[in-house]
């Protein structure tokens, strides 16, 4: 690879070509004198990691607010959870070979719709807490009212409520508290009002007259609710509502110290394009068989830019298939049975707490008993913690709230009885799972959910396993071969990474558990959070953003409070260049700021003279610059210390998109370049999977005057940062650590390459990216390098010649790579008509090789085309990929051989993956807008 390059002859030849590729204003010398301890081995590290999950105390959490004890059904654990057929693949952008994940997703779009009651879902929110505010956006941009106000139940959970406090303040919306449950009265005008449902002290009643007034106001009723007391209880459609969030994690997901788990949000008809996020629907291929595809793409981020009505570019997909396998695999009648005990378990722990005397605060509940106890709540939450081990909650000085779940035992409630001084000695009966618990007669549900067969076809384990097989083989992910995404970073996630993840020590932990039940979790994120301060030059990090889109927010909102502490609230001004990740516009927004474009130059680089210029004439009312590094093109620009001074000079701050750190760590630090705060992405430099779409997490990274304004959290186990409990830019996520969970997978990664397998692992990424580019440039044009003809990571093939020599368009070149069993590269992105390949430092020369094999016969087959071997409408590429059915079904009349379509390197006989289905009409899919399960016979 090297000899390909040209140094293979040189002293230290990858030094050499990473002296080529990055600027020498930027180049850091290797140094021994890091915090990062030596590399580990696999055994070590894990032997570690058990040392600190050893230091978390799994007691029995009954504090609920959001986050239940659940049972994951091992079938589920083992083949989607621990599987990487599920956990290594992207997002689906190439739906002909993401039909198995699809169709989870669309399974969980349907039951979330027919749980909430309304008529179509998305595929998955980052959190509750989150989904409520792109709740209550979705209500601003849909009512039919000018008004700013919003109207918050006095009786949300807490973290929600401090959620929509950071966030409305930003885009200037003004909160009202009402307690609406006690007959408060709206705001004489609104244009939207949430409930939460049931309660966070567990309540249950009729919001209906509350939803009914808002809709009188021209306003809309957002509604959070549990999924699981949703199979007992009148669905929010039902009551009136627009819009339902929530949850899913009880649905099967362990709570991870607050994540990763699925958020959910549905809407009634006529909000469906209104949606934030990522929603799957039901196309045709080019056979018109069913087909699945992400639809409305109009609302992907990088389209719409600073016009997004959210930054959310992501979802918690591989969350989402766990809860909707969860549904799959108990169906109506078992999700029925396990809310019902969990309400017959509520019930007899309210009988057992009257009988102490203890004042039940609401007749009316699902799973969570309010208990008053004046002046000691904190005392009978100590006694349950230290002698029984189990977690209350602690309302306030006179209240403690006490929730059951389905793993909640009546040893349990007994336990928690005893220490409001009951019985000492009980006999337990059975009791049945009928029970209504002390839900009221006039909210039980009437109607019925899940109806679709493949919530009633998998009832076994054998069956269950089998169909999660099945779906899983229509699918290409990471352990099939190479997903050479640009801007992606689809690099391996090491088995000893993953391994800690599904031990209960970490698993099992509440997010809101007392800091002496998680000292290793808060030891871990302490070791991960000067880890990647060091290797970024920053001076604090906050890990809670649980997206890189978060992150980005976190970020803008960090320098917005910073602006306003120093009186200069009227800094507004977000410069961002025409090649940015589209989020970046998106979040600017969202955090009160106004876009305006940098453009760039030939070479995808800043355009210094229109930065000057446009500094110039926003110098008085500069926030930010938003800047990638390596640019969004691939590219190391040379001017970027230049161009962050630049910004420091007019008053600004630079916010730099750590996208493409897999380019950088190691040589060079974003602290160092100028940058005042930046998001990583743990999903891409530091090994998290990507689930398919999700998890993600997405630190923000600091230097010492913008650590203040962080992100920090009411709930927080310890004081954050220099702001301590006093946080100006308030929480991005709704637990404090986020998606706390997956940390160990980050940790592990660090901990078993040191800083200086960090270091080889960025030359390895940008050595592949150059190795790549060099032999593929005499077939397509390259479209940016650095001044010394180097690219960083990734590369951009420029299909542009191509279609106009030949009509072979870049999506041609695309589906006919799933025929020589790639996934495509980036397409279009950041130019149109471009491929964008990123093949990490995870690759071998042998799977680099043969994607450049394939990608030098496409262009072969293009060029026989243009010569006339093959009619332009009738070649193996206009008509890729190729289904096996396609090729052994009726008379073969194509100008081509069935071998050419199906076998072009013979290398594939010995292991062809196939594609399900053929080319889907992504048109088709839009215009007739289905998301939820089709009918069996649509597949007859």
């Amino acid at each position: 690879m090297l000899d390909a390059l040209g140094v293979a002859d040189t002293d230290a030849p990858v030094e050499q070509l990473m002296r080529q590729a990055v600027p020498a204003s930027i180049y850091t010398e290797a140094t021994a004198d890091s915090t990062i301890p030596r590399a580990a081995s696999e055994t070590e590290a894990l032997a570690e990691l058990r040392a600190l999950a050893s230091r978390n105390t799994v007691n029995r959490p009954m504090i609920g607010l959001g986050y239940y004890g659940t049972i994951t059904p091992q079938v589920i654990q083992r083949n989607v959870l621990e599987n990487p057929s599920w956990y290594t693949a992207y997002t689906p952008y190439q739906p002909e070979i993401s039909q198995g994940r699809l169709e989870a997703l669309i399974n969980f779009q349907t039951m979330v719709a027919e749980l909430t009651g309304l008529t179509t879902a998305n595929a998955s929110m980052l959190d509750e807490s989150t989904a409520v505010v792109e709740g209550m956006l979705l209500a601003r941009r849909a009512a039919k009212t000018a008004s700013n106000v919003f109207a918050v139940d006095a009786d949300a959970l807490p973290q929600t409520k401090a959620l929509l406090a950071a966030r409305a303040d930003a885009v200037g919306i003004e909160l009202v508290t009402v307690d609406f449950a006690a007959g408060e009265e709206l705001p004489a005008e609104l244009f939207g009002v949430f409930v939460q449902y049931p309660g966070a002290s567990g309540r249950v009643w009729d919001p209906s007259a509350v939803i009914d007034a808002a809709h009188v106001a021209g306003g809309l009723a957002v509604v959070a609710a549990d999924l699981l007391a949703l199979t007992l209880i009148a669905s929010p459609g039902s009551l009136g509502a627009d819009v339902a969030v929530g949850t899913t994690q009880r649905f099967g997901v362990p709570m991870g110290f607050g994540g990763p788990h699925a958020g959910y949000m549905a809407v009634r008809a006529g909000l469906e394009r209104q949606l934030p996020g990522r929603l799957v629907g039901v196309s045709v291929d080019a056979d018109g068989k069913p087909a699945y595809r992400l639809s409305l793409q109009t609302r992907e981020q990088h389209i719409r830019r600073e016009k997004a009505t959210s930054n959310i570019c992501t979802a918690q997909v591989l969350l989402a298939v766990m809860a909707s396998m969860y549904a799959v695999y108990h169906g109506p009648d078992g999700l029925r049975s396990i809310a019902a005990e969990t309400a017959a378990k509520a019930a007899l722990l309210r009988d057992w707490l009257a009988d102490t005397g203890a004042e039940i605060v609401h007749d009316a509940f699902f799973d969570t008993v309010q208990v008053r106890v004046p002046g000691r709540a904190a005392e009978f939450a100590e006694q349950a913690h230290h002698g029984y081990g189990i977690l209350l909650h602690v309302a306030d000085a006179d209240t403690i709230g006490i929730s059951v779940d389905e793993t909640t035992t009546v040893s349990e409630l007994h336990q928690v009885a005893m220490v409001f001084g009951g019985k000492q000695e009980r006999a337990f009966g059975f009791f049945g799972t009928g029970s209504q618990g002390a839900l009221p007669e006039s909210l039980l549900r009437q109607d019925e959910y899940l109806t679709h067969p493949v919530f009633h076809a998998h009832r076994s384990e054998t069956a269950m396993m089998r169909y999660l097989k099945s779906l899983a083989d229509r699918d290409y992910a990471l352990d099939r071969g190479m997903i050479p995404l640009g801007s992606c970073t689809m690099k391996l996630n090491a088995a000893t990474e993953m391994a800690a993840i599904t031990w209960p020590e970490f698993a099992g932990i509440h997010p809101f558990a007392p800091a002496s039940d998680v000292a290793g979790y808060l030891d871990l994120i302490t070791q991960l959070e000067g880890w990647l301060a060091e290797v970024t030059g920053y001076d604090a990090v906050s890990l809670q953003p649980n997206a890189g889109s978060q992150g980005e927010l976190a970020g803008l909102l960090a320098i917005r409070g910073y602006h306003h502490a120093n009186g200069d609230a009227h800094r507004t001004v977000c410069l961002i260049p025409s090649s940015a990740h589209g989020t970046n516009a998106a979040s600017a927004v969202l955090a009160g700021m106004k876009v305006v474009v940098v453009a760039t130059d030939e070479l995808g680089n800043v355009d210094l003279d229109d930065l000057r210029a446009k500094i110039a004439q926003h110098a008085d009312d500069l926030a930010a610059l938003m800047i990638t590094y390596p640019s969004t093109h691939g590219v190391y620009e040379h001017d970027v210390v230049e161009i962050t001074a630049a910004v420091h000079e007019a008053g600004g701050q630079v916010y730099v998109d750590g996208a493409n750190l897999n380019a950088l760590l190691g040589y060079a630090r974003f602290g160092d370049l100028g940058g005042d705060v930046s998001h990583l992405n743990l999903h891409k430099t530091f090994a998290i999977p990507h689930g398919g779409g999700g998890p993600g997490v997405g630190p923000v990274a600091a230097k010492s005057h913008l650590a203040p304004f962080l992100p920090s959290h009411p709930l927080a186990q310890r004081a954050e940062h220099a702001g301590g409990f006093v946080f100006e830019g308030g929480p991005v996520s709704a637990a404090p650590y986020g998606s706390a969970g997956v940390l160990p997978i980050s940790w592990a990664y660090v901990r078993m390459m040191g800083a200086d397998g960090l270091r080889e692992a960025t030359a390895a990424a940008v050595l592949s990216a150059n190795y790549i580019a060099a032999r593929l440039g005499e077939h397509f044009p390259v479209l940016y390098t650095g001044e010394n003809g180097r690219v960083a990571h990734e590369c951009i093939l420029d299909l542009r010649p191509l279609k106009e020599a030949t009509g072979i368009t870049v999506d041609d070149v695309a589906k006919r790579l799933i025929d020589y069993g790639f996934h495509a590269p980036t397409m279009s992105f950041p130019v149109a008509g471009t491929l964008m390949v990123e093949p990490t430092e995870s690759e071998d020369l042998g799977e680099i090789e043969r994607f450049i094999e394939a990608m030098i016969m496409i262009k072969a087959e293009a060029d026989a085309t243009a010569s006339g071997r093959w009619p332009a409408d009738d070649n193996p590429l206009v008509h890729a990929p190729h289904t096996a059915v396609s090729l052994i079904s009726g008379e073969w009349t194509h100008a081509y051989t069935r071998e050419e379509a199906a076998y072009p390197v013979h290398a594939l006989v010995a292991g062809k993956y196939w594609p399900p289905v053929r080319r889907i009409d992504q048109a088709y899919g839009d215009r007739n807008l289905v998301c939820a399960c089709p009918p069996i016979e649509a597949f007859a």
